[in-house]
């Protein structure tokens, strides 16, 4: 399966499909603050388990840092 994650490609040649969850465990975001988008729609982390990243979807995850 090939993807964009935040705008570099990717091969993942063991898998068809992946859920979010799954995605962000192997590309090593381990982040507690994380917003992740497919194809532009906003994914919930409630929905993480149950949403899948097909071939050829633009992920982007994003990193929620705050300061002050």
């Amino acid at each position: 399966m090939k993807i964009t994650i935040n705008n570099r490609e990717v091969i993942l040649d063991n898998y068809e499909t992946i859920n979010v969850k799954d995605l962000l465990k192997e590309m090593r975001y381990t982040f507690p603050m994380i917003v992740v988008k497919i194809n532009g729609d906003l994914v919930r982390k409630k929905d993480y388990e149950t949403t899948f990243v097909k071939d050829g979807d633009n992920v982007s995850a994003i990193h929620l840092i705050s300061g002050g």
